[in-house]
């Protein structure tokens, strides 16, 4: 009785710590995996699908970019992850923070052997592979910079009462290295899922 009794506190006493914190920490306590429910128009004809991990203030991203809403015509995948650091408040959007997302590591895989493809993306001199991925850290290619380059991604947090998650909306060119370069705007959520 006193082993129940003491496990239902425990649980309690961790219940009560999270009613308790502020938007800002549970940002940076966030974990589990939050994706896209289907892929999101990205422009220009494409479709983007995100899956994010979080646990302890570190994180993943894997994005594929695709020709069609079913993503049975992939262009790309891309890989990133490294810790994560919740800021303060954005003044740009309200109920929002500036994030900074470390990047430690950045791989693509190409999904397509089409040359005009390769060529529009600006894959020709990354020396990529189809469905082989290739760790560009060191390199970049394309639109993502090397880590030497851009090892920051300044953008926007944003956790809903619905437990739906925002991000900052992206440049054209993708650029988010510097606290100038981050968002004004979010992006459509992402959903926390059970793997």
């Amino acid at each position: 009785m006193k082993t129940i009794f003491l496990t239902l506190s425990a649980l309690l006493m961790v219940s009560l710590t999270t009613l308790n914190e502020s938007p800002k920490q549970k940002l940076q306590n966030l974990s589990g995996t939050f994706s896209d429910v289907q892929a999101v128009d990205w422009g220009h004809g494409t479709f983007g699908k995100r899956t994010f991990t979080f646990e302890k203030g570190y994180w993943t991203l894997q994005f594929v970019l695709s020709f069609d809403p079913a993503q049975t015509q992939k262009i790309f995948t891309f890989r990133t992850e490294g810790n994560f650091e919740v800021l303060k408040p954005s003044e740009a959007v309200e109920g929002a923070y500036e994030a900074v997302f470390y990047e430690d590591q950045k791989r693509v895989t190409l999904h397509m052997d089409n040359p005009e493809i390769i060529e529009g993306f600006g894959f020709t001199t990354c020396g990529l592979e189809v469905d082989i991925e290739k760790d560009i850290s060191n390199v970049g290619c394309s639109f993502w910079k090397s880590v030497a380059q851009c090892a920051e991604d300044h953008d926007l947090m944003k956790l809903d009462n619905k437990g739906h998650l925002y991000f900052g909306q992206r440049p054209e060119d993708n650029d988010m290295c510097t606290a100038d370069r981050r968002p004004t705007s979010l992006t459509v959520p992402v959903e926390k899922i059970n793997l």
